[in-house]
């Protein structure tokens, strides 16, 4: 595509329903696009007003998923950047906290000259001017997801805003999918089409026409279930797009939109030229999906184990482990208050590896010492993630090094041995919204370590979310216990990865390697767990200690 061609915007909204998966959708389409050699951005737009999910739960909003350049943003951008090589900023994720603080920042400097600050055209404004930002020379295709449901009356400027866009850049320039729900009623034994209709017909009354439908179902839709929607909400016959649930991975969403032609409409309706796409790659992914060599079963021992979600580029990162080495990767996750109550022995002997993730609060905090301790006793291939690198130190000063009433100063503010205690930078910090650690940090690697091993070089870099350190006081004294430090800041002064040496795998870091993992380049760490827990399996490192 050549520059002189504006840029395209694809603009996905959902309907009926939350937890579609617009995201999934919205990173397939431009995997899809990529592949036909187009240079796309992805955005997300959500409608809450928190500035960022930098302080929400995790069990109301899932992982907060972490940019190079310190955004906190959305978990579904973790599908974009999985999915494509789309450069991800702080521009890629914009909530209603953050149009408005911006739209009343201007007005306290006066911008607005006196005018009275509106939805329309003040805010709408700020919505259309943040999608733009994305467009450009170096842009054939913005993909804009809106966050919500349609008929949501926190989505009703982003929906307004993005009405408005074509007007001002050409509707040939822009197209519309919407995302809808095809539910089965098993009494009547058939898809019913209304909720479809009624969704089409609130965005048609806000002044949005949908180019593409993609249906979400149990089941296929026949010819007459399309013929109606089509005509009902119209648009094509052909645009009416079947997506069926995928029980077997998401990997598949991308090759069955691919196989509904949806990027050849996309194409048509933008007029853009592009070659056929080469999806050989990731067809390899899924026959390796399909086709398993081994087969291993890890325990995550997190604070929020039964909610998938938290952990949700964890999840994905033991997939893309397990495609590298050809191995069905079974993840348990297993509560670390369980643990406390019932013991390590109980909940975990069995298992091929052990995860320990990051997460903040007391809570569960001795189970998963606990269960690192299993894991280095019981010679149990071993990943710790920010907290879970913290609770390993913890775990070998009080077991190893003698330090018996070590702990963290996050949860023992009076312990006599701070293991692990707030960094230097964070003395005073107050605000807790984006005020952590936050991107990516350079980490040098020592000679000789398994990290420097997987990684095949001296120096990476990793993104990190955290308060709290490992204390440099102690270094010597847990050094002389054997645990072995493998990666620092290039100063020195942070230690950013432990490992024990007469271990088959125990790896310990302070960063989320898990954000940089692709189902297309597994992350060295979580392909040298998978690798350890296969060979564990086989039974050729099944040894106890003593």
């Amino acid at each position: 595509m050549t520059s002189s061609v504006p840029t395209k915007h694809v603009f996905v909204t959902g309907g009926v329903v939350s937890s579609l998966g617009k995201g999934l959708t919205s990173a397939s389409i431009g995997m899809l696009l990529e592949a036909r050699g187009l240079r796309v951005r992805l955005q997300k737009l959500d409608p809450y007003i928190n500035v960022d999910p930098g302080t929400m739960s995790p069990y109301q909003h899932g992982e907060v998923y972490v940019l190079d350049d310190g955004s906190e943003t959305d978990l579904d951008l973790g599908h974009y950047e999985r999915f494509t090589s789309t450069p991800l900023t702080r521009e890629s994720n914009y909530t209603t906290g953050q149009i408005y603080l911006s739209v009343i920042n201007k007005e306290r400097r006066g911008e607005f000259l006196g005018k009275t600050v509106q939805v329309i055209p003040h805010v709408t404004n700020e919505i259309k001017e943040v999608v733009r930002r994305l467009a450009g020379p170096g842009t054939d295709v913005v993909i804009t997801e809106i966050g919500g449901t349609v008929g949501d009356i926190e989505s009703l400027p982003f929906l307004e805003a993005i009405r408005q866009i074509p007007l001002e850049v050409g509707r040939e320039n822009c197209m519309f999918i919407h995302l809808t729900l095809v539910p089965y009623l098993k009494a009547a034994g058939e898809l019913k089409t209304k909720p479809t209709q009624h969704s089409v017909g609130i965005l048609r009354q806000i002044g949005i026409q949908p180019d593409i439908l993609v249906c979400r179902t149990e089941r296929a839709l026949d010819v007459a279930d399309r013929e109606k929607i089509a005509l009902f909400c119209n648009v094509p016959l052909d645009a009416v797009i079947e997506e069926r649930d995928k029980d077997f991975s998401i990997y598949e969403v991308p090759l069955s939109l691919q196989g509904n032609r949806i990027d050849e409409i996309i194409l048509r309706r933008c007029g853009l030229q592009a070659p056929q796409a080469d999806l050989d790659e990731w067809h390899d992914i899924l026959h390796r999906l399909r086709n398993p060599e081994h087969e291993v079963s890890i325990a995550l021992v997190g604070k929020y184990a039964e909610h998938r979600d938290a952990y949700k580029s964890i999840y994905e990162a033991l997939d893309h482990g397990g495609i590298a080495h050809r191995t069905q990767v079974r993840v348990q996750p297993i509560k670390s208050e369980e643990i406390e109550r019932e013991g390590a022995e109980r909940l975990l002997a069995g298992f091929d590896g052990l995860i320990v993730p990051g997460g903040f609060g007391e809570r569960g905090i001795e189970g998963k010492v606990e269960a690192v301790r299993f894991a280095r006793e019981r010679r149990l291939p071993f990943l710790g993630i920010c907290l879970g690198m913290q609770c390993a130190v913890i775990e070998s000063a009080r077991n190893v090094a003698g330090l018996a009433a070590a702990h963290s100063t996050e949860f023992a503010r009076d312990t006599p041995h701070p293991v692990i205690c707030l960094m230097e930078e964070q003395h005073g910090v107050v605000q807790k919204g984006g005020t952590m650690r936050l991107g990516a940090q350079p980490c040098v690697l020592a000679d000789g370590t398994r990290s420097a091993a997987a990684y095949g070089r001296e120096s990476i870099s990793e993104r990190h979310r955290h308060r709290y350190e490992f204390n440099p006081k102690y270094r010597e004294v847990l050094e002389a216990a054997g645990l072995v430090i493998a990666g620092t800041s290039p100063g020195g002064d942070l230690v950013e990865i432990v490992e024990l040496a007469d271990h088959p795998w125990f790896v310990a870091v302070q960063f989320h390697p898990e954000f940089k993992s692709k189902p297309t380049a597994a992350h060295p760490l979580f392909a040298g767990l998978v690798a350890a827990a296969v060979e564990r399996h086989a039974g050729s490192a099944w040894v106890t200690e003593g």
